[in-house]
């Protein structure tokens, strides 16, 4: 602690990411990373972009983003300037806490801001670097948004506004499109924020509803479908005054925060829709599998429509399972809070290989 730091600073706490182990022999199911690589044209993009040397990384990268947003446009049926791109999902979350979830009432209050009790932890982090109240909605008893409880708080609080992950993190259970309408019809001054971070792996995408409801942001990543954690590559969509937001925020922060060798590989994952469908329809196989296997060994599963499950035994506490596999070289994530997820392990779906390494372990553990 520093004399020099700022009173902010002190206060924070900040979001503590999954383990990046430097062991190469470890089956890592920690941090929901594609277990296939990328598509082979991402590949080609950045050497096309490199074109045989390093010059043109002398050169600053496209401000805009124009291509990336067009082809992501193109993909879901929107026009350019209903997408704003970023440094991964993140820092477009970041942009959007601070241009659209921040409000006080007309008296100076602050406005609340809406998230389930059990969800993405970078959520609260947020809240304390812009100074935004939070005020979690319980999950119900099956880990499931509940969407009338999350209405009536925010008419009941004054909230700010609303978001979410779908599928939520780190259960893996997903949200019906009609229930997300549903909110955005009875909250329609309010800004809603889904963060689908994993909806490729079986949920329903809320980008078919931002034409008829201006309070909606969809966010995407390209670190868990596309294969590229490694490039740090995120998207939002929205109707174009919620992404002049965005825009504002980001020029007054880093005008250029995708460099040219992103721009180019996200662009090429964009466009090659045909990796996408057989790397994810690998991933949901294996998922399939993977939860018919920990239920044989006693296991709660969560419905999981994201690649990653959710599962506790009733016999052996999370935090003993997670040491017990570390032990046998196999890393998964582990919650402490809040208590009623403390004996949930977060499991990576990964390759068939690794999933079978992972249940034959648990084999012997339980």
């Amino acid at each position: 602690m520093s004399p020099f730091w700022s009173p902010l600073v002190h206060q924070l706490a900040p979001y503590v990411p999954g383990e990046q182990p430097k062991l190469t022999h470890l089956v890592k199911l920690n941090t929901n990373e594609n277990p296939y690589p990328p598509s082979p044209k991402v590949l080609a993009a950045i050497q096309a972009e490199l074109g045989g040397d390093a010059a043109r990384l002398r050169l600053y990268p496209d401000p805009t983003a124009t291509a990336l947003r067009a082809s992501i446009a193109t993909l879901h049926g929107l026009a350019p300037e209903q997408v704003f791109v970023g440094n991964g999902s993140d820092e477009v979350l970041a942009h959007a806490f601070m241009a659209l979830l921040n409000h006080r009432a007309e008296d100076g209050s602050a406005r609340p801001l809406l998230y389930p009790d059990i969800t993405y932890s970078f959520y609260p982090t947020y809240c304390r670097l812009y100074g935004i109240t939070p005020q979690t909605v319980p999950l119900d008893e099956r880990f499931q948004i509940r969407v009338d409880a999350l209405i009536a708080t925010a008419r009941a609080t004054n909230a700010g506004g609303v978001i979410f992950p779908n599928p939520n993190a780190p259960t893996g259970c997903g949200l019906a499109r009609a229930e997300i309408e549903r909110l955005l019809t009875a909250l329609p001054d309010r800004v809603v924020v889904v963060d689908e971070a994993y909806v490729d792996f079986g949920a329903e995408s809320a980008l078919p509803l931002i034409a008829a409801h201006p309070n909606l942001l969809v966010v995407h990543t390209l670190s868990k479908s596309r294969s590229l954690a490694g490039l740090r590559v995120g998207f939002a969509a929205g109707q174009a005054e919620l992404v002049e937001a965005l825009v504002r925020v980001k020029d007054s922060f880093n005008s250029y925060p995708l460099d040219r060798l992103a721009l180019v590989g996200a662009q090429a994952a964009i466009e090659d829709v045909a990796w996408l469908e057989q790397t994810r329809t690998a991933v949901m196989r294996s998922r399939e599998q993977l939860v018919a296997e920990l239920a044989e060994l006693g296991f709660d599963v969560l419905p999981s429509q994201a690649n990653f499950v959710f599962a506790r035994h009733p016999a052996h506490p999370g935090a003993a399972l997670q040491q017990a596999l570390r032990e046998r070289a196999i890393i998964v994530r582990h919650f402490t809070r809040p208590e009623r997820i403390a004996n949930h392990l977060r499991i990576t779906v990964g390759t068939p290989a690794e999933c079978a390494a992972l249940v034959d372990a648990l084999r012997q553990i339980v």
